[in-house]
């Protein structure tokens, strides 16, 4: 395979090193035995994000994003400025993982929405795109999404699960669709068939790692030499050859998130 892959979302600080000895340096090789010449490093929570950074910092293959997830409860909540103060580091390429998820959370959810609020204002001040993450809230994503104009910022639907409708809308919105190693279970058929539906040039793959491995891994710990599984599935779906995804999806990551490689 001559063009390289991107692992478009994933979480370095938490993957499973034990085989590595404990070393970071152990899975950046691995996945570059697979080909893959980027990753990018996605923020949950603002605690864990100035030891990431800083972890990643040596790696040039390696840019983050800063956000706070939806699902956490603890610790500092974002403000638009304090993001906007994060994200002039020259490591930051993103803005997120942000969205909604009502699958984990219960109750009033005004605090998600209003904090998903907050990471698009950031994402329009910093003109870097949003990283989204929706479960079980597709309706109320896509529409905060356009009430607040997301267009303005653009991004990506990280580890898409949802079904074409949503999928569309997110387009319409200009919103670039990512697929992790979910489209490799066979349980997810509905998910392929949006796969297969989705514009070539507007298609990203992930890991989601530590979370989600891909078959022929399913159920084992996740890490980004895995993206090469997920590029396989969408090849086998699309009809296309392995160097032509990695291409197309290649290229798509460098223009969403203004890349230079």
């Amino acid at each position: 395979m001559s063009a390289y892959l991107v692992d478009s979302h994933c979480h370095l600080d938490r993957l499973e090193l034990s085989k590595y000895d404990g070393s970071l340096q152990g899975a950046i090789d691995s996945a570059a035995q697979n080909n893959v010449g980027h990753m990018l490093c996605v923020s949950i929570d603002l605690e864990a994000y100035p030891a990431m950074l800083e972890m990643v910092r040596p790696y040039p293959q390696i840019s983050v994003s800063v956000g706070v997830h939806p699902n956490e409860h603890e610790g500092e909540e974002p403000t638009v400025e304090r993001l906007v103060e994060l994200a002039y580091d020259d490591k930051v390429i993103a803005i997120g993982e942000t969205g909604l998820d009502y699958f984990r959370s219960e109750g009033d959810l005004d605090w998600q929405r209003n904090r998903f609020r907050v990471h698009i204002e950031a994402s329009k001040q910093t003109a870097k795109p949003l990283i989204i993450h929706t479960r079980d809230a597709r309706k109320d994503t896509i529409t905060l999404m356009r009430d607040e104009h997301a267009e303005d910022a653009g991004g990506v639907m990280h580890c898409f699960a949802e079904d074409w409708e949503t999928a569309k809308h997110a387009l319409d919105l200009g919103f670039y669709i990512s697929f992790s190693g979910i489209v490799t279970f066979k349980n997810a058929q509905d998910l392929r068939d949006v796969a297969m539906k989705v514009p070539l040039d507007r298609m990203l793959i992930e890991t989601d790692s530590p979370y989600l491995a891909p078959i022929p891994n399913r159920g084992k710990p996740n890490e980004p030499a895995y993206v090469l599984y997920v590029a396989e599935k969408i090849a086998e779906l699309r009809g296309l050859g392995l160097d032509e995804v990695a291409e197309i999806t290649t290229d798509n990551f460098n223009r969403l998130f203004k890349v230079q490689q």
